[in-house]
């Protein structure tokens, strides 16, 4: 019974997805047009330095981790979400894999499903372009959670396509704490 519900809910979050809502696709259309990011230079070198040091273990080349933790920072910035959760997202959905592709089709970092690029009229658009791939996946996650008024377990789990349960959330909340959490 427990496993038929759970296959039930999952089934409908798929459906769910598949559907888009305007406003979300009006968000990723403006989101595919705008960016900047940190108050000041400190600021900016001492966040690049501690989070280059901890992603450090997923990609060896230096300026490969500045350059993608600029474009991070600047595209969670954006949409005012806290840089260290989209850090902590991308970990659990590709481990920091640009070239990523889940197994029902979801590319990049943050792992965006490719019917968004048709929806917001950019099929051209390439999701596993690193600054196309946050700027959605920011945005997407942003909605949801404004959605589910900061509810984290909520949001994660609609971004995940997994709404109704915390496997997913707690994956990525385990990680924020325990590895890009500022203290």
């Amino acid at each position: 019974m427990l496993f038929g519900v759970a296959a039930l809910c999952s089934a409908n979050s798929a459906t769910l997805q598949q559907q888009p809502d305007p406003e979300l696709r009006r968000l990723l259309s403006e989101a595919i047009e705008a960016s900047d990011s940190f108050a000041d230079r400190y600021d900016a070198e001492v966040w690049l330095v501690d989070m280059s040091a901890r992603l450090s273990p997923f990609i060896d080349d230096k300026g490969e981790r500045l350059d993608m933790l600029r474009n991070i920072h600047r595209e969670a910035r954006r949409v005012d979400l806290v840089p260290e959760l989209v850090l902590a997202v991308i970990e659990i959905e590709s481990r920091f894999d640009v070239f990523a592709i889940s197994k029902s089709g979801a590319q990049g970092l943050m792992q965006v499903m490719p019917f968004w690029l048709n929806e917001i009229g950019h099929p051209e658009d390439n999701l596993v372009d690193m600054r196309t791939n946050l700027r959605m996946g920011c945005t997407i996650l942003k909605y949801y959670m404004d959605m589910e008024k900061n509810d984290l377990h909520r949001a994660l789990a609609r971004y995940n396509g997994s709404y109704g349960s915390k496997v997913y959330s707690n994956k990525v909340l385990n990680a924020l704490r325990l590895r890009w959490r500022q203290h």
